[in-house]
């Protein structure tokens, strides 16, 4: 049985973490096949959008501790330089968005994984926990970048200080994700958001990443130099002609991605 389920419907790729015996935690092989898979959605015409989940009960439990005692296992350097850090740079570089959607518990890497996505959703039962300092590590795979930046610097600290399990009704409050569904209707929900962006004007989308990705590190007259340069490639897209067009002539817009 993969460790990573893969298919692409309606111009959305869809993958599911698929260790469910184990959370979802990662392994090797899970970590190399995500990145793989990512890779393949970035060159595809076909994908215009990226929905990552979890299967069984759980989003992800982070990594599988039993690999990184395993004598003969990777070991911290190579699972952190080989598996995490380019998932998450993966995740941040490629043009198309990426939703998470968070059926469970998403713990450690596992949390840092879906706060590293565009759009966070999670079911009403889900729950989000900094776990690393509870083993005496620290937050990895982007946890300490992306967290502060999203629910403040004290907040952050606490929760990866404490080790403290979050709600999705409190992620939601402190401003760590988007949305929360009723879990008998998650599914079908989270999809509806991966569906509406599946047929919106991908490079558009692709442009408010780069500038959102900028915007962590640039001052404001760099951020408006690269707003400038990335509205003008906007601007010559045939997307935002058909943008236009349909808004002259008050109809919904067909965007094809281009």
């Amino acid at each position: 049985m993969s460790s990573l389920l893969f298919h692409i419907e309606n111009n959305i790729a869809y993958l599911t973490l698929n260790r469910p015996d184990k959370l979802n935690s990662f392994n090797r092989e899970m970590a190399l096949q995500l990145q793989q898979r990512l890779d393949d959605c970035a060159h595809s015409d076909e994908v215009r959008c990226i929905y990552l989940t979890g299967s069984g009960k759980g989003f992800c439990a982070g990594q599988d501790l039993a690999e990184v005692v395993d004598p003969n296992g990777p070991g911290m350097a190579r699972i952190l330089s080989e598996h995490y850090n380019p998932i998450i740079t993966r995740i941040r570089n490629i043009p198309k968005p990426v939703v998470a959607a968070v059926n469970g518990v998403a713990a450690g890497a596992g949390a840092n994984l879906a706060l590293a996505c565009d759009i966070v959703v999670a079911a009403e039962t889900a729950s989000f926990i900094q776990a690393f300092s509870k083993i005496g590590l620290i937050p990895d795979s982007g946890g300490t970048f992306h967290l502060p930046r999203l629910i403040g610097f004290q907040r952050a600290s606490a929760l990866m200080m404490l080790g403290d399990k979050v709600s999705a009704q409190d992620a939601w409050q402190m401003g760590m994700l988007y949305k929360i569904f009723p879990t008998d209707t998650f599914t079908e929900e989270s999809k509806k958001i991966a569906l509406v962006l599946s047929k919106m004007p991908t490079k558009a989308l692709g442009y408010i990443k780069q500038a959102l990705n900028a915007s962590m590190t640039n001052e404001i007259a760099a951020q408006l130099t690269l707003e400038d340069q990335l509205q003008q490639k906007a601007a010559a897209t045939e997307d935002f002609k058909e943008g236009v067009q349909s808004f002259l002539e008050k109809r919904l817009p067909d965007f094809k991605g281009n």
